[in-house]
């Protein structure tokens, strides 16, 4: 009986080893492809929100037709539709835990790009920020570990219903039901609370984006995940994750600055995306204990970086705001008529058509 079972569980452990095997296999061209598609998309990104801000800013100028009739802004949104594509193919071939830090790339190159474009002054912050984001991002590259999986149904299957990823999530579960307590029932309304709902959020998303690119891409190769179901159940996690979170970080947008909303969206989603991927893809596993310590301290480095280009952005110049609309100039009421009172604000047409008004009834 007992060698039953022990014969049972060496022929699990066997398979799972096997699996792994199989799939841990993977060349480092396929590693530096990812690498390149996600630099790439991250750069598009942010030449596609510049271009927006470009746009947005010519036509609050001109006070002519809205945004979304310019056929620059246009070409601006499809640009981030298409890094936004790279993005997600780049997980398809690299690691989680070294796709999500490459997002510092897109704060570097919309800083770059915004004095280019938008003709922003250059700070000190900016190039100690930057500087400190390139020394990370390459410490990243070369400390993060260099062999990703063949993302199959049968890989993503085993790790959904594995001990670990079943503790993660329920670790998770419990997290988000309180953070969400106590941000709507009540009514903590602070940017960590907010930030960390987001980053509960992206860390499924990570898994659940990854397992989808990583099957298609080996559909592409010739061998066909798509039939599996396991394939839509994270395709629909991906869908759910991706709409809540977006939801989340559009009320923090609202609610706060994008100078504190920006760096701790960056460190959030990036420590829940190496998390994520620690756990369900066992992407560190066998990697170096100095290749561990080079690889966070490259992190470190990028976090900083990025809060030092984001903190204290200069603020888009608005329109004065002295004009007063006619539909809401002040009025007394009387028994009989109705008089506008005019401040010294008020525009040279209203004051006209006060002095007017006075004068019709004298």
């Amino acid at each position: 009986m007992e060698n039953s079972s022990s014969q049972g569980a060496n022929q699990n452990r066997t398979s799972a080893q096997n699996l792994h095997g199989d799939i841990l296999e993977n060349p480092l061209q396929t590693y530096l492809l990812g690498i390149i598609i996600s630099i790439c998309g991250n750069v598009l990104i942010s030449i596609s929100l510049n271009i927006q801000k470009y746009v947005h800013i010519r036509q609050a100028q001109r006070g002519s037709q809205p945004y979304y009739t310019s056929v620059v802004w246009w070409f601006g949104l499809t640009l981030m539709g298409v890094g936004e594509l790279g993005n997600f193919a780049a997980y398809g071939f690299a690691p989680a835990s070294l796709i999500a830090p490459l997002g510092c790339v897109s704060v570097i190159a919309s800083a770059v790009i915004s004095v280019a474009l938008l003709k922003e002054a250059v700070r000190p912050s900016d190039i100690v920020g930057g500087t400190l984001a390139i020394t990370g991002t390459y410490l990243l590259v070369t400390f993060a570990p260099h062999s990703t999986s063949h993302i199959t149904a049968q890989l993503v299957r085993y790790h959904f219903i594995s001990w670990p990823f079943l503790l993660y999530i329920l670790i998770e579960v419990v997290a988000f039901c309180i953070l969400l307590y106590l941000y709507k029932s009540r009514n903590v309304k602070h940017v960590v609370v907010v930030m960390l709902l987001v980053a509960l959020l992206a860390s499924v998303t990570v898994i659940s984006v990854k397992a989808v690119s990583g099957m298609i891409t080996e559909s592409i190769r010739g061998q066909l995940q798509l039939i599996y179901p396991i394939f839509y159940v994270m395709l629909i996690i991906m869908i759910a994750s991706c709409a809540f979170q977006i939801k989340f970080l559009n009320q923090a947008m609202q609610m706060f600055n994008a100078t504190e909303v920006v760096p701790i969206n960056f460190v959030f989603f990036t420590a829940s995306a190496i998390i994520a991927g620690i756990v369900f893809y066992q992407e560190f596993e066998g990697l170096a204990l100095l290749n561990i310590f080079m690889f966070l301290f490259g992190c470190l480095l990028s976090f900083l970086g990025v809060f030092l280009i984001a903190r204290n952005r200069p603020k888009i110049k608005q329109q004065d705001h002295n004009f007063i609309a006619m539909d809401r100039i002040p009025v007394t009421r009387s028994t009989d008529k109705v008089q506008p009172e005019a401040t010294a604000q008020t525009s040279l047409a209203a004051r006209l058509m006060c002095n007017k008004a006075g004068q019709t009834d004298d």
